[in-house]
């Protein structure tokens, strides 16, 4: 089977209470560990790029490496999906290029660092929402800047994050916004801050409700009850990799990502989507230094990359399960853009709001 939209995953993990882990990848090594976790467990499966690994793999190449993921499991729904989209052209070279789900992030402006306003982010994304319907291929907003609720400021992923400090109604989605705002761009998805951040420095000590909104998720759930809603910066940051990296050389200082049952209780409260990407830099990370420290004259990129695969597949398999997911791929029901174009077309897939906040 072909790839297939973000949308079918979402629905089917509503309707029976799971979240999936949304994997970024730039290699091959990445793509096979992410794909093995989730044959063996029975995982649909969302790869994701963004603008930096796009630049970085080739937009041919990062293609062929998933098509060559779903020839390979062609028992297992994959999406590939575009991360943070600056502006809609991004948004519309993706599409045409064959991504099945694209994420416009208008909660920051075309340079990726500005904050924006509100009705640029809503007019941004209508008009990705109007043109990626039309192909069938879903669409991920963001309300609300990602970043940290401890320092006031964010982390940049592959060039993307807001820069300086932001105060902290900014860096919290407002509920009856979320409600608005899905109401005028009919995302099928919404990522919503609430003190998560990228990379691996988010929190300097194990994460409480001040530094951590996790029951915001629930006050959006509420006012959004039929809206599929997305951890972004939802790597947990596990110690047994920051201490396997500094064992074999590295000088990573000490610190905390988002606990797994932080996550678990945003899954019962709406979230559909948990993108997870420093999880797997780190395991792939200790995966070579300790290779490397093992075997100082090898130079074979075998060498570091079959343990490179091993770590991060155990992420991955770790995360398939805790998320609840596992189980599931075998049971949904694969359909192409075509068929959700159609369905868009008919007006079958409205989003359905609520405004009690």
């Amino acid at each position: 089977m072909a790839l297939v939209p973000l949308r079918l995953l979402l629905d089917h993990a509503a309707e029976n209470g799971y979240g999936i882990p949304a994997f970024n990848v730039n290699n091959l090594e990445q793509v096979q560990a992410i794909m093995e976790a989730a044959s063996e467990t029975d995982s649909p499966v969302i790869l994701q790029a963004s603008r930096g690994a796009r630049s970085y793999a080739g937009e041919i190449f990062l293609r062929h490496l998933i098509i060559a993921a779903t020839e390979t499991y062609p028992n297992i729904p994959v999406v590939m999906h575009q991360d943070h989209g600056n502006e809609p052209s991004t948004c519309y070279s993706a599409a045409i290029n064959g991504f099945t789900s694209v994420m416009m992030d208008g909660s920051l402006e075309a340079d990726a660092k500005t904050p924006a306003s509100y009705d640029y982010n809503v007019q941004v994304t209508k008009t990705v929402v109007d043109f990626a319907h039309s192909v069938g291929v879903s669409v991920e907003g963001e309300l609300g800047c990602l970043g940290s609720l401890e320092t006031g400021k964010g982390e940049a992923e592959d060039g993307h994050g807001f820069e300086g400090e932001l105060s902290k109604d900014m860096l919290l989605t407002d509920p009856a916004e979320a409600a608005d705002f899905v109401q005028k761009t009919k995302v099928d998805a919404l990522a919503i801050a609430i003190g998560t951040s990228h990379g691996a420095y988010k929190f300097t000590r194990k994460p409480t409700g001040e530094v951590l909104a996790i029951s915001r998720i629930a006050e959006i759930h509420k006012a959004l009850p039929n809206t599929h809603l997305v951890m972004h910066g939802s790597s947990s940051v596990p110690q047994e990799w920051l201490d396997m990296i500094n064992k074999f050389g590295g000088a990573i200082p000490e610190t905390y990502g988002v606990p797994v049952e932080e996550i678990q209780e945003g899954i019962r409260n709406g979230v559909r989507k948990v993108n997870i990407d420093t999880d797997n830099r780190l395991a792939f990370t200790a995966a070579v230094r300790e290779a490397a420290a093992a075997d100082p004259t090898n130079f074979d990129p075998r060498h570091f990359n079959k343990p490179a695969r091993k770590y991060m597949k155990q992420v991955c398999l770790d995360r398939y399960q805790q998320f609840w997911c596992a189980g599931h791929a075998s049971k949904i029901k694969q359909q192409s853009t075509n068929y959700y174009a159609d369905l868009y077309g008919k007006g079958a897939l409205e989003p359905k709001t609520s405004v009690t906040a």
